[in-house]
């Protein structure tokens, strides 16, 4: 016999708590499912640096960060924007501040406070959290779990499917849910890494800058140019900067460093023309134009044999990337792809699954980190909960 659960969520993460918060509040009971043995595994990795929650700048600023998927998005981002966020941060005793960049974050600077107050406020509104259940597949209408105690079944009034994209699967989102999709028939677009690091084949000298930040340079790929810190690993490139072209390099954009952006080829070429004597061309590159070792590495290994005068000069303000590729799909911070628009309805209902809803980054949009990430699936999961919360009333 299967057990009657007035409001089932599938997914502890932030898109599902957020759905069972929406669900609780207004007075369905709700039961969450999570696949691993506490929720929030991901949301407290993204804590440990910093939990940036949110960006604060105009809503269609913002809005526009979300691609193609903005337009389907609007309605749910406009209902829940970054103004928020902060508010809904603040009312679970988490207070926030704005950096420089536009970024918020807590005070705290981490997640584990944050979700702490979170999971004790949905405790109190009768939420029950059920930990170590993972959703296999439907038989009929039920929902099957491998549980600890065995094989389970669900017959839910209503249900939200919170189950994340296919990165990162040690914490949870693993994307074996898009199997059990399509395998019913729905429209589920291909996984593809996003804010993901590109893989470096390094020559034996590079390593001993593996672990270094660059900073001072733009990367550049098709119409894209980011100011961001990235660093040099073992594994290649990695980092905010290299996060926000990835887009474009993984759609075939060639990438280029432009090493000395605050500067033009003529002023560079002018540095390059003072008298070096006897000075290495290294020692003369670092001391004329005050590249640090990281960019003077980067120079070396992508730009030798080097040329001379105004063409060194406009090698340096575009110096092309030998990579591999994007690193697989599990390192990825996010992924592309999941549950096409089409397949859902506006409320983020199935179309052909009446009173099952699909939230967070199990659907088809993507983001740059810098706070859109977490807002679009907060805001998504608030979405499907109101929609799922007046199914069947």
């Amino acid at each position: 016999m299967a057990e009657a659960v007035d409001a089932l969520v599938i997914g502890g993460g932030p898109a599902g708590l957020m759905a069972a918060d929406a669900l609780a509040q207004a007075g369905r009971r709700v039961v969450v499912a999570e696949g691993k043995p506490s929720a929030g595994r991901k949301f407290l990795m993204a804590g440990k640096s910093g939990l940036n929650l949110t960006k604060d700048e105009p809503f269609d600023t913002f809005l526009a960060a979300f691609g193609e998927a903005a337009e389907p998005l609007r309605p749910m981002l406009e209902a829940f924007d970054m103004n928020d966020v902060q508010v809904w941060a603040r009312g679970l005793g988490q207070e926030v501040f704005t950096g420089s960049s536009g970024r918020v974050f807590p005070v705290a600077m981490k997640a584990s406070p944050l979700l702490r107050a979170w999971l004790g406020r949905l405790a109190g509104m009768g939420v029950e959290l059920r930990t170590r259940w993972r959703w296999t597949g439907w038989e009929g209408a039920d929902f099957l779990f491998d549980t600890p105690q065995g094989a389970a079944r669900i017959a839910p009034g209503v249900t939200v499917l919170a189950l994340g994209g296919a990165s990162w699967a040690r914490l949870g989102a693993d994307g074996a849910w898009a199997g059990l999709l399509a395998e019913r028939g729905f429209a589920v677009a291909p996984f593809k890494p996003a804010n993901m690091g590109l893989a470096v084949e390094w020559s034996a000298p590079m390593a001993r800058q593996f672990g270094r930040p660059v900073k001072g340079t733009a990367l550049m790929a098709g119409d894209e140019v980011a100011r961001g810190e990235y660093v040099i690993s073992r594994r290649g490139l990695e980092g905010g900067g290299v996060y926000a072209i990835s887009r474009a390099v993984r759609e075939g954009a060639a990438l280029w460093i432009d090493l000395m952006p605050d500067r033009s080829i003529s002023q560079i070429a002018e540095r390059l023309a003072r008298p070096r004597g006897k000075t290495s061309l290294s020692n003369h590159l670092r001391k004329a134009l005050q590249l640090d070792p990281a960019r003077l590495a980067l120079l070396m290994e992508f730009g030798r044999p080097l040329p001379e005068g105004a063409a060194l000069a406009r090698l340096i303000k575009a110096l092309p990337v030998r990579h591999a590729g994007p690193r697989p799909l599990d390192e990825a911070i996010s992924t592309a792809g999941g549950v096409m628009w089409r397949a859902l309805d506006a409320g983020l209902m199935l179309r052909d699954l009446p009173g099952v809803f699909c939230a967070g980054e199990m659907l088809d949009w993507e983001a740059p980190t810098g706070g859109y990430l977490l807002t679009g699936c907060l805001a998504t999961g608030l979405w499907a909960g109101r929609a799922a919360a007046e199914w069947g009333r």
